[in-house]
């Protein structure tokens, strides 16, 4: 489709050969900023839609959407504000007077074989993700040629990566492997052999895979093992790895990081952090410029910004799409999507392995979730497993046994907690966790509580002492909300687990006996005493509590099967519960024979529900002198510094935020939220607790 690209570019700025415009540029060189003001609402993108209406019959709409949304963000077709439509009718000065006749001249254009497809089989959504493709080539390419033009040290800082860095880097991947002590442990053989499959099934055509490994099998390594020779051998351009939790995305990055360190002083950091929590202490100018746009051998991104980039208008969102084309994308954890978006998502995902030449793996211990089957008909279809013995792996890498402990109040789970020296308790809310925290006694040794009312620095310094604890032999008792639940890497002989979805249940005994140290270890899941506030887990629970009692073990294939067939299969009628596949159409309307909702989808689309507001938390002396520097600065933070405190921020419901703003909430510069007191609202065991009387909202 490099031709429809190519015309799209030519045509996005036709509107500036106005006389109108050109005024503008005159204008806005004036000495005088209120003429240049006055005239910087001069509208150049309508005209090289209504352009490409004219001179393609029908399917010039495809060009329209884009060039005529390339500023504004992807427009809707119809609508009472901004649409398509609106555009298309607008009077505009005149302009083709003095553009070049071959620049406007009718091009030759072939639809690809996948959107005449499209067209006969009347799927409005893949015509319209093809759209969206045009849009994030011509944004990216619009930024990118303005940056060079305006900013030259911006552009002279973008990473260049060698043709061969994908080569460079799975050789380093394998120098890496090599020289890990070997251990003839059993788990240890059994990675190994994961590893061997995923490197035998990379030779495969592109298209859709399956990874399924349990807990503690050595995925993370594996899969990229899989994605760096694939993407050798097919010539497929970049890896992204896509992961649900953030808490877990820092560590990945750096397991990446450690493996490709004999490229240091050969090869640029090929390895691109994209999320909310980076800590820019570790950027560089040439990073965040890749993560703009996912220019980048290697990204490592979260679940939310994949999924709602894919649907989303605004052009800074938009501009990475183009280069999910020709990727490997591996989807970690994958059975943690929403069920009411799944039907979109899935779609999604179909079109980038089906028409972009994209690999897609499906990572995840608890296969089978979203796999086509006859009471699952919006499921991924031909989805290749690549571990060639999968019931064999789990049967020898079962580690833990399961045991269903009834409903537990709080005494009775405390006095069994500290009967032993080493365990781990997850539960569903934060305020849960503290309350058990204080009954089990906060301030005996030994005694740790993680949840998301820490900043994400103190939570990784609370874990580097647990994983001393635990390697000394020494007393270890940890109460968690589920933010250990994936690739957090601890190791305990015990764990609890308030009743939840049987992934996440899969996933906390994954910290159990996760490193083989015992024959078997032993997770015990119980019904907590505080259900009236656990509401946001009571689906998936309930779920779970019909699998555990019929299943003599409730992490076998056969389980997990089971609970999918109750909480996704069976659910049909919430798979895309936003209405997000209702907003593309195909009219017989000559005038708008393409209907799409684009900004209408992108308002709707949320993989998550809105988690509150951040607080900038002083914690520790760098955090205290990082807050200090922003509420004594004089000027604006940049966004590199603004980042910096990312590591130091807790999301706070809304309604705490209005109570304590202004008060314990400080806004400097009437912008930037700080906590005013952390020595009576932050705690160095549990974190933040701004109102113990009010039961929070159950994020994690």
């Amino acid at each position: 489709a490099g031709d429809w690209a190519r015309v799209a570019g030519l045509w996005h700025d036709l509107g500036k050969y106005s006389d109108a415009f050109q005024d503008y540029l005159t204008a806005a060189s004036s000495a005088d900023p209120h003429v240049a003001d006055a005239a910087a609402g001069t509208d150049h993108s309508t005209a090289g839609a209504q352009h490409a209406v004219e001179k393609i019959e029908v399917l010039g709409h495809l060009l329209a959407y884009p060039i005529a949304s390339h500023h504004s963000g992807l427009l809707d077709g119809r609508g009472a504000g901004a649409s398509l439509e609106a555009r298309l009718m607008k009077t505009l000065e005149p302009w083709s007077g003095h553009a070049p006749v071959n620049l406007v001249a009718p091009p030759s254009l072939r639809l690809p074989e996948f959107v005449k497809q499209a067209m006969v089989c009347r799927d409005a959504f893949s015509i319209g993700f093809f759209v969206r493709m045009i849009f994030s080539c011509l944004v990216d390419a619009d930024f990118l040629d303005t940056e060079e033009f305006m900013n030259c040290d911006n552009a002279e800082s973008r990473p260049l990566w060698p043709a061969n860095a994908i080569e460079r880097m799975e050789g380093a991947l394998t120098r890496h492997m090599g020289e890990l002590e070997p251990e003839s442990s059993p788990v240890n053989i059994e990675r190994g052999k994961v590893r061997q499959d995923c490197l035998a099934a990379a030779g495969q055509t592109p298209g859709l895979f399956s990874l399924t490994v349990p807990t503690g099998g050595g995925k993370t390594l594996s899969s990229l093992a899989f994605a760096l020779r694939h993407a050798r051998q097919h010539r497929l351009r970049r890896v992204i790895y896509v992961i649900p939790f953030t808490s877990i995305i820092e560590q990945t990055a750096e397991v990446f990081r450690t493996a490709m360190r004999s490229l240091e002083g050969q090869l640029q950091d090929p390895v691109i952090e994209h999320h909310t929590n980076l800590d820019a202490g570790q950027e560089t100018v040439a990073s965040r410029l890749a993560a703009e746009n996912w220019d980048a051998p290697l990204v490592v991104t979260t679940s939310v910004q994949f999924y709602e980039s894919l649907f989303a208008a605004r052009t800074s969102r938009c501009r990475k799409l183009h280069n999910l084309a020709k990727a490997v994308i591996i989807l970690d954890e994958v059975q943690t999507l929403p069920v009411d978006v799944l039907k979109p998502c899935l779609q999604a995902v179909r079109e980038l392995a089906a028409n972009y030449g994209a690999t897609v793996v499906l990572c995840t211990a608890t296969q089978p979730a979203i796999k086509r089957r006859h009471d699952f008909p919006i499921g991924l279809a031909d989805v290749r497993e690549i571990v060639r013995d999968r019931a064999g792996l789990y049967e020898r890498l079962k580690r833990v046994k399961v045991e269903h402990l009834g409903e537990v109040d709080d005494i009775s789970l405390g006095q069994r907690l500290v009967q032993h020296k080493q365990v781990l308790c997850v539960v569903n809310t934060r305020r849960h966790a503290l309350h058990l925290f204080h009954a089990i006694g906060a301030d005996q040794a030994g005694h740790f509580h993680l949840s998301a009312l820490m900043c994400p620095e103190h939570r990784t310094q609370v874990l580097t002492r647990i994983r001393a604890e635990l390697s000394a032999g020494r007393v270890c008792r940890v109460i968690s909300t589920q933010l250990v639940e994936a690739g957090v890497d601890l190791d305990f002989p015990l764990v609890y687990r308030s009743l939840a979805g049987l992934d996440s249940i899969a996933q906390t005994a994954g910290r159990c006996n996760r490193n083989g140290r015992s024959k078997l270890g032993r997770t015990f899941v119980f019904r907590s005493e505080h259900r009236g506030a656990e509401l946001f887990v009571a689906e998936t629970a309930n779920c779970a509590s019909q699998v555990l009692p019929m299943h003599d073990d409730p992490l076998s294939l056969e389980a997990v099967e089971h609970y999918f067939r109750l909480y996704y299969w069976e659910q049909s009628s919430r798979w895309d519960a936003q209405g997000i596949l209702g907003e593309f159409h195909l009219d017989q309307d000559p005038s708008l024979p393409f209907l799409f909702g684009f900004s209408t989808v992108a308002d709707r689309f949320n993989l998550i529900e809105d988690q509150g507001k951040p607080v900038i938390i002083p914690w520790g002396p760098t955090g205290g002198e990082r807050c200090a520097r922003l509420r004594h600065s004089p000027e604006l933070p940049s966004g590199h510094w603004l980042r910096l405190l990312q590591r130091y921020t807790v999301q706070v419901p809304w309604r705490l935020w209005e109570k304590h703003v202004p008060g314990a909430i400080e806004l400097i510069q009437n912008r930037f939220p700080v906590l005013a007191s952390p020595e009576l609202y932050y705690s160095e065991q549990t974190g933040l607790d701004l109102d113990r009387d009010v039961v929070e909202s159950l994020v994690v």
